[in-house]
Formats: C-alpha cells, structure tokens, sequence
C-alpha cells in the first residue's frame, strides 16, 4: 500500500461513472478515504456501500456541480466525516460537440456550467480548508480537447482549454500554501461523455470513434495516483495522454 495515498481524503466529483467511478475504485483500494459526488444518487450510494463492504471508507453525497452550495455541501462532508480533505478531483464533465452553425446554445450553456463553473465551484469549496491545512492537491481534468480543435467540438474544447488557464493560474496563486496542482487531459477513454452529445449523426461518429480506440477508465485512475503517490515536495502539474493508436 502506497504511504502517499494510504489515509488521504479525497473528494471526486463526476464519481457516479467512469473516470470518477474508477478512481474512487482504486484510491479506496490503496487506502484513501473517497467522498463521492454525483447527481445521481442511486448510483453513488451503490458505489459507496459495495467500497465500505469491501473494508473501504466511502461517502456519497449527491452533488450537482452546476451549484455551487452543492458543491461546498460535497467538501463540508467530507471534512465533517474525515477531519479535512487531502484531494479534490474535479472531474463532473459535459461533451455536448455539434457544429458551431448548429446553434445548440443550450448544450453550449450546459457545457459551460459543467466544464468550467463546476471546476471553480469545487475550487471555491476546496480552497479555504487547504489554506488553513498549508496542505492540499487539487487535480482538474482537461481533456485532449482543451490541447486539439477539431470540428464540431469548439465549445468542449474552449471549455477544457479554459480548465487548462485555471489550474495554471491557481499553480501560481497557491505556493504560499503547499497546495499541489495537477490537470490531466485524457484522450479517449470508456466513460459516458458520447451520451451527453445531443446531435444524433454527431453522437453515432463520436461512438464509433470510442468503440474502435477507447482505453479503460482506470487509465485516468492510475494517472490521478501517479499524481498523488509523489513526494509532497513534487508537483506533477500536467498530465496528457491518449490511446495508443489516437492520432488527434
């Protein structure tokens, strides 16, 4: 069991499906204390329940990160439960891609308060307690996306791209407080994101697409304890990775 990982409390947001469920998989098993936050609260209470039959420590606390009370209800648990919070994962996420000629301003409103409103909420909630620790790591998830442009995904990249601009700023902003920062932009990895594309023709090459190249989620997993699991004078600030065999 890794020291640096073994102990810790982390908060995931997004953790009712594939990237989130997956690390709260496997941070649970290496000994972290995970607090779960997702709309879907069947999903969650299920996923907390079989990690703490397993001998796990797990809390789920049902989260829309569109609001950001909700979102500080999510991290006030946690340090009621637990005592603190040791890592927020701000990993809730829209993929909505459609022609910019479209017009799908809902889906570009979602998206917008998802990919971004819901990063700075669970900053907003995080923050406060890690100053007062002088301790914390805050990881944010990109996405190849926020690196690459192509058609039809403008507005999830300029979201991911604006994830990419705030936890670079937050980087600078946190040393005086031995706050720790990593965003991990995955390429394409198995999650629900395809479902969120509204745009029928859109969502069928998007499918396809993560059919053919899609890796497991506990890719992103092992990359969040990559992150985690360094000494707490290192500073892993970027992670990018993709499939193999994904060209863009």
């Amino acid at each position: 069991m890794n020291s640096n990982i073994a102990g810790k409390v982390v908060v995931i947001t997004g953790a009712s499906s594939g990237l989130g469920e997956a690390t709260a998989r496997l941070l649970c098993a290496q000994g972290a204390s995970v607090v779960l936050g997702a709309r879907r609260a069947d999903r969650i209470q299920s996923l907390a329940h079989e990690l703490s039959r397993n001998g796990g420590k797990a809390l789920a606390v049902t989260t829309d990160v569109t609001h950001c009370e909700q979102v500080k209800k999510l991290v006030d648990a946690a340090v009621q439960s637990y005592g603190r919070i040791d890592v927020m994962i701000n990993n809730a996420g829209l993929m909505p891609h459609s022609p910019l000629e479209r017009l799908k301003i809902d889906d570009w409103n979602r998206t917008i308060d998802v990919n971004i409103k819901g990063v700075l909420y669970g900053i907003a909630a995080a923050l406060p307690y890690m100053k007062q620790q002088k301790a914390g790591h805050i990881i944010n998830v990109s996405s190849v996306a926020g690196h690459k442009v192509r058609p039809g995904s403008a507005v999830y990249s300029a979201t991911k791209h604006a994830v990419l601009a705030l936890s670079e700023g937050l980087r600078q902003e946190v040393k005086p407080y031995n706050i720790r920062t990593t965003v991990i932009s995955p390429g394409a990895v198995e999650s629900e994101l395809p479902n969120s594309i509204t745009e029928p023709d859109i969502a069928d090459d998007i499918h396809k697409f993560y059919e053919e190249l899609a890796i497991p989620a506990d890719s992103f997993a092992r990359a969040v304890i990559f992150a985690m699991s360094q000494p707490e004078d290192v500073d892993v600030n970027e992670i990018l990775f993709r499939p193999t065999r994904q060209e863009l």
